[in-house]
């Protein structure tokens, strides 16, 4: 029986299933083409060119150095045994085409390997000269396809020291610690069903984003997690890779631990990589995962943070998480607890428990329980956001001293988040008519509130819309800065039977509106998509100060549709503000 596999193993590597290629999920969640963000600079090669010492190399079989590169039409073989030796052919710089044999290079080689029709016509071929890296991988593709089709048996050639010698090649790879070339783990421990866990650094050296794809077929649910987690740890966003193991880890039949989820979620999280499926997966495992953790607030706290990161609202997974927390309050830090807050506020979530997490937690946190005045503020925030802060925690937060230490913590410069949750803060405060320690005229609380591209476009299109309905530009205020750390997108002011006022001018009877668009990165993802937490307080706050306020969401707001229908959505929009009957 011919035992296909083995010929990998000459390479270093286990072989796959014939049929080799990974689906690429074709449920993977889409999101607007700005997602990425701060990330499209992870959308680079797999691996830079590197150094690699070629003295090792030569005097296995009398290597000398050629140049060339690797050819399409290699790199897209469907061969697993092309895709395992791309694996380490391409750790190298892959515009150095290594020379296997000495000698000049035959013009023919290419031609000779094509026309080849027995196992001895291939292995002949380097001894009549000087061959390719490249050239020496078609032979050995052409050897294995020749075996799995039964055209001739591994014992024809699994012996013969011409193949064992291209094999010897083919299957190094780079020990990026010293730089030296040393070869793959004993074949004698190497599994057949996955790739060694020594050998993962193959699949993530692989240049060629489709290939490494294919390599992931044959790995375990814990190579995988491996793979994913090594992506995360060198910013290496590689979306087929990304597609592929999220495909292949949802489809797993094995659990995930409360760690290996918290794992998954943060690499998710730090690549800004959304699949509902997967995410899905995982918190369904998280569920079950939670009722056998009894003393590791720990792995918790990590899911915890990676779901408010992924903005992914599932009311059912933080009922659980919320849940947990209480229970095991007593092996809780505050820290946990403010962990728990934060991503809550940030989803827009009120768990079920509130009450019970109100008064066996929430009431006895304090500033003296914090180290670092940072993690205080975004708990008092996170409070105002769930709409349990107290005048006490507000006040707390907006005392001359405590910013002050917030600025010597900060070395003395406020970042633009901090600021706007000090204005919301105070925002809090001043609705109610308290007075604070926040000079919101100081420069030094200026929030910079510059719109992304895909935002400004969504609020021009509502802005067309909005001109049709009123007649002048009196009528309408375009982005107003209010002094709560955020913007008005537009304010119209409309009587009792929907016909618009002067908008400077106080009208007693009238509803002042507030319109906000909102698009991806306001809104929460998952099975119960919402407003996150930042919008959310921003509309209560306009609400406080005597707004109507109208959200327009990206979900139902589209600057495609033509401007009738726009029109039409917004006047739909203010006859139910100002209760008027269609």
């Amino acid at each position: 029986m011919i035992n296909l596999p083995r010929i990998g193993q000459r390479l270093g590597f286990s072989v796959f299933k014939r049929n080799f290629s990974a689906p690429v999920a074709p449920f993977a969640s889409r999101v607007p083409s700005d997602e990425s963000g701060s990330n499209r600079n992870l959308d680079a090669d797999l691996t830079k060119p590197s150094v690699t010492n070629n003295k090792s190399r030569n005097q296995v079989v009398g290597l000398n150095p050629g140049t060339s590169t690797l050819s399409q039409e290699a790199a897209s073989s469907k061969n697993p045994i092309v895709a395992a030796a791309f694996a380490s052919l391409l750790q190298e710089d892959s515009s150095d085409d290594r020379i296997v044999k000495s000698g000049s290079v035959n013009a023919d080689v290419d031609e000779k390997i094509i026309n080849a029709s027995t196992v001895n016509d291939l292995l002949i071929i380097p001894s009549q000269g000087r061959i390719t890296r490249k050239q020496a991988l078609k032979i050995v593709s052409i050897l294995a396809e020749w075996s799995s089709i039964k055209k001739v048996k591994l014992a024809d050639f699994e012996n013969d020291n011409r193949f064992l010698q291209l094999c010897s090649v083919l299957g190094r790879t780079n020990n990026r610690n010293n730089g030296t070339r040393v070869p793959l783990r004993s074949l004698a421990n190497v599994q057949q069903s996955s790739l060694p866990v020594d050998d993962l650094q193959t699949v993530l050296g692989v240049t060629a984003n489709d290939e490494a794809a294919k390599l992931i077929a044959g790995l375990t649910l814990q190579q995988m997690i491996k793979v994913m987690t090594s992506l995360s740890q060198k910013k290496k966003r590689s979306t087929p890779l990304l597609r592929t193991l999220a495909f292949n880890i949802s489809s797993s039949t094995s659990k995930l631990n409360l760690k290996e989820c918290g794992d998954l979620l943060y690499a998710m999280a730090t690549l800004n990589f959304r699949d509902t499926v997967l995410t899905a997966r995982i918190c369904g495992d998280v569920e079950t995962e939670l009722v056998k953790n009894e003393n590791k607030p720990a792995p918790v706290s990590s899911i915890l943070t990676s779901l408010s990161l992924l903005r992914y609202r599932d009311s059912a997974m933080l009922d659980s998480l919320s849940d947990w927390v209480v229970k095991n309050n007593k092996i809780c830090k505050p820290s946990h607890v403010s962990t728990l807050l934060l991503s809550l506020a940030t989803l827009s979530y009120e768990p079920s428990n509130m009450d019970q997490l109100k008064s066996e937690l929430i009431a006895s946190l304090s500033e003296s329980d914090f180290i670092k005045p940072i993690d205080w503020l975004n708990t008092v925030w996170s409070l105002a956001v769930l709409g349990s802060a107290s005048e006490k925690n507000l006040a707390s937060v907006l005392k001359t001293s405590f910013i002050a230490n917030l600025e010597n913590d900060r070395n003395g410069e406020l970042s633009p988040s901090i600021k706007m949750k000090l204005l919301n803060l105070n925002g809090c405060l001043s609705v109610t008519n308290q007075k604070t320690d926040l000079n919101v005229s100081d420069p030094k609380f200026f929030v910079p509130l510059d719109a992304s591209k895909d935002k400004r476009i969504l609020i021009a299109g509502m802005l067309d819309a909005l001109k049709s309905l009123v007649p002048s530009e009196s009528h309408v205020k375009i982005n107003t800065r209010t002094k709560m750390g955020f913007s008005i997108d537009a304010e119209c002011v409309l009587d009792s039977k929907c016909l618009p006022l002067a908008v400077d001018k106080d009208h007693p009877d009238a509803k002042r509106i507030a319109l906000l668009v909102h698009d991806y990165h306001d809104m929460c993802q998952g099975p119960h998509p919402a407003l996150n937490g930042v919008q959310t307080l921003v509309c209560r706050l306009l609400q406080q100060s005597g707004y109507s306020v109208l959200s327009i969401p990206y979900t139902e707001f589209n600057t495609s549709d033509k401007l009738l229908k726009r029109v039409e959505y917004l006047q739909k929009k203010f006859k139910t503000i100002v209760n008027v009957k269609p």
